[in-house]
């Protein structure tokens, strides 16, 4: 079986940026088991260290009902993607300029109507999100946490599944749920583990030998770890001044640059490429949603 790299296409004259493969942006689902882990501050500070490492990204908050991107950078979005889905603003109108050079869909937090769409906009939003082919080499989507089935088709439909876990017994309960749906409908046959929050890379590797421990025993789905980010009150001070923790040279900033590094060149086989990019996403969340 051949293995070749996201980013081994050659490189355009003049550029310094890997091109966007043949097969599209690589779409990733950063979620949790349950709430309150750092997913949200994790997608978007590993968007800005993927921008750091001159690649184009977008964040699509699809924490339907309760998004926050937006929230926690302290900008307001003239839309977002309440306006895209009820209101036909083009999702090109919706994207909206963040900090370090990402671009954000912000959901719309406080609309019922977002967690119970129709099949309408379903296909709406599909529709959009194709729009955005050309605009990225990464497309980020912050899911809510839990298992929902708005949650388990964006984590069915994407590339990867980034799963965040803190060492906390009910994290670690919650993210094992997680992964045991998708193993149990086999939704995913790989997931990623980001441990956040940790106080030492022994407390870090303990949580991922424990998850491994349990799907080992019961699982088939295959569980890679990232790695870390560690405790910093940095990221504390960040949040309180909605900014991103990357902006100050602190042990998290070490870690998330680290994460953005290894998804960057993260290798894949031949057999995946067909089902990969953007394109393979929206089909497969396409009949996911049907």
């Amino acid at each position: 079986m051949r293995i070749i790299k996201h980013n081994t296409l050659s490189k355009p004259a003049n550029s310094d940026r890997e091109p966007v493969p043949a097969w599209g942006p690589r779409v990733l689902t950063v979620t949790s088991g349950k709430g309150g882990v750092g997913k949200t501050n994790l997608s978007v500070n590993l968007a800005i260290a993927l921008t750091q490492l001159k690649q184009r990204v977008i964040i699509f908050d699809a924490d339907l009902g309760m998004a926050n991107v937006d929230v926690l950078l302290g900008i307001t979005p003239p839309f977002n993607l309440y306006d895209h889905l009820y209101k036909g603003i083009p999702v090109e109108n919706v994207l909206a300029p963040g900090p370090g050079g990402i671009r954000i869909i912000a959901g719309g937090s406080g609309f019922l109507e977002l967690a119970c769409l129709t099949p309408q906009q379903h296909s709406r939003l599909l529709d959009g999100l194709d729009s955005l082919n050309g605009l990225a080499d990464f497309i980020i989507i912050d899911t809510g946490a839990g298992i929902s089935k708005e949650v388990l088709a964006f984590c069915a439909a994407a590339d990867e599944v980034l799963v965040v876990v803190t060492p906390e017994p009910t994290s670690l309960a919650d993210a094992y749920g997680l992964i045991k749906v998708l193993d149990k409908f086999k939704l995913q046959r790989n997931a990623y583990l980001i441990v956040n929050q940790s106080h030492s890379e022994r407390e870090s590797l303990d949580t991922v030998k424990r998850i491994r421990l349990l799907a080992g025993n019961y699982l088939t789905i295959k569980i890679n770890y990232l790695g870390d980010v560690r405790f910093d009150p940095c990221v504390s001070k960040a949040v309180k001044k909605q900014q991103p923790f990357l902006i100050y040279n602190c042990a998290a900033t070490a870690g998330a640059r680290k994460i953005a590094h290894a998804i960057l060149h993260k290798t894949f086989t031949t057999e995946q490429q067909t089902a990969q990019g953007l394109p393979g996403f929206i089909s497969k969340l396409g009949r996911l949603f049907r």
